[in-house]
């Protein structure tokens, strides 16, 4: 649930859209600039309660918010005389559930560590991970431009943590293992696209999600106060708004015009983290940044490129 933004214009390179979604564009890129406000928030206030509370207690904090949304979104469906948790796929809706809670749990952890900006970074290397596990389990071709797309956003990784050298930390792995959790989740929802509606696969990731936590975090418990306790449950509202804007933007305009706006979020983390916590990007994280974004971007075209050939 944390940092997630960069990759879902892979999830959704088929998306389901309305007949006039094609003729909205600026629409799709200002509700993008606006899920990455809403993630960066979370984000960020998750790192200041991070000073005080185990990143899984925050994760599971979190992912109640997350289930109430879910579960009263649910609700309404059922009153409509639809079955949210109905799914033809419910192996791959555990293994999805499982990738994102990894991943949320991550990169949380890793916030106590990092700059939120630094963090944000090294996560958006997600769709390096998902051009190596398409080939092992969706069986696609990655010709040569994809696979030096991605050498170059891992080199982009490695300059930002700069290993062997004094300014090496070990949890800057978290984000990175992290991003691998996302692309693992990634590919399980390009296997489900068609057969279950998106409300019914985020519902299925909250239930997952929170029943995992709710068996590890006994084991890193400490009673938080009602402060905290409210924080973390704002925290998982305001990232599951954030996620289901991009759901929607995705409705109205294809990834290659939506992705270069999601890179905003490095932006915002950076401008959050800045005025919360006094942090400023060095210019290796800066150049870095770019490496990455290059990368992204050039693979999100490729993308595109593919799918136009395959039409």
């Amino acid at each position: 649930m944390a940092t997630l933004a960069p990759a879902l214009p892979v999830v959704l390179s088929r998306p389901v859209r309305s007949a006039s979604s094609a003729e909205a564009p600026i629409l799709g890129i200002g509700l993008v600039v606006l899920s990455t406000v809403f993630l960066s928030t979370s984000d960020t206030t998750a790192k200041y309660l991070a000073g005080s509370v185990h990143g899984l207690e925050i994760a599971w904090l979190r992912y109640i918010g997350y289930l109430a949304v879910m579960l009263v979104a649910a609700g309404l469906r059922s009153a409509r005389g639809a079955a949210p948790l109905r799914t033809s796929r419910p192996g791959l809706q555990l293994l999805r559930g499982t990738c994102i809670v990894g991943s949320a749990a991550l990169f949380l952890t890793g916030l106590r560590f990092l700059p939120i900006a630094e963090a944000t970074a090294l996560g958006f290397v997600a769709p390096v991970f998902v051009t190596a596990l398409s080939i092992v389990f969706l069986g696609e071709k990655v010709g040569l431009r994809r696979w030096i797309a991605a050498f170059v956003g891992l080199c982009g990784v490695i300059i930002i943590m700069r290993p062997g050298t004094g300014a090496f930390q070990a949890a800057a792995l978290l984000p990175i293992c992290s991003a691998l959790f996302w692309a693992g989740a990634l590919v399980a929802t390009r296997k489900i696209n068609g057969y279950d509606a998106p409300q019914t696969t985020m519902t299925w990731s909250a239930v997952v999600g929170f029943a995992i936590l709710s068996c590890i975090v006994p084991f890193v418990w400490t009673a938080p106060n009602l402060e905290q306790v409210g924080i973390g449950l704002m925290i998982g509202v305001i990232s599951t708004a954030g996620h289901w804007i991009i759901t929607i933007a995705y409705r109205h305009a294809p990834a290659s015009t939506l992705v270069p706006f999601s890179y905003s979020q490095i932006v915002w983390a950076a401008l959050f983290g800045f005025a919360l916590f006094g942090t400023v990007p060095d210019v290796y994280v800066a150049l870095g940044v770019t490496v990455i974004a290059a990368s992204g971007l050039y693979t999100a075209h490729r993308e595109r490129i593919g799918r136009a050939a395959a039409r």
